[in-house]
């Protein structure tokens, strides 16, 4: 089997809305999602609070051939609020399980930081539910620090589960 390359992190645009509402679907969990499993009809990807200039997306194939898309992150102002515009807030982040462990997550964590620092903001949140290791990892290898826990904030599968706030600076 070809080896799987990230080919590049760019702006999603409107024609993305497809393929990034199949890779939502494909890749809901619990262990992320604090929604319901989306059943049909599926609505679509973009809406008017998920707009494309709001995504980057992350491409990817073999070595050789046309490369598709292999995970998405939302960038995104905290709140409307003037005193708030230094900050933005990742809402958002998913890689196709064909794409896990090439690099995405991190590639695309690592392009919403430099896009944060090119809006003009000083510093990136994000909440994660604090069962899903992975994402932690992946968080605090890249300087994220938990900065407080909501206990029992979700129930799912059965479960209360904790919702962590991390955040960082963009200046280092």
């Amino acid at each position: 089997m070809p080896a799987l390359a990230l080919r590049s992190v760019r702006s999603a645009v409107p024609a993305d809305d497809g393929p990034l509402a199949e890779l939502d679907r494909s890749t809901w969990s619990t262990l992320h999602a604090v929604t319901p499993k989306p059943q049909p009809p599926y609505a679509s990807f973009f809406d008017e609070r998920h707009r494309p200039e709001d995504f980057l997306v992350a491409e990817a194939g073999a070595e050789t051939g046309d490369a598709r898309i292999a995970g998405y992150i939302r960038l995104v102002p905290p709140t409307p609020l003037f005193s708030n515009a230094h900050v933005r807030q990742i809402q958002g982040l998913a890689v196709a399980g064909w794409a896990r462990g090439a690099g995405v997550g991190r590639a695309l964590l690592r392009a919403a930081l430099a896009e944060a620092r090119g809006q003009g903001a000083n510093r990136v949140t994000l909440r994660v539910l604090a069962h899903n290791t992975p994402a932690r990892a992946l968080y605090a290898s890249e300087g994220f620090v938990v900065e407080g826990v909501l206990p029992g904030e979700f129930f799912l599968n059965g479960r209360y589960v904790d919702d962590v706030a991390m955040g960082r600076s963009v200046l280092s």
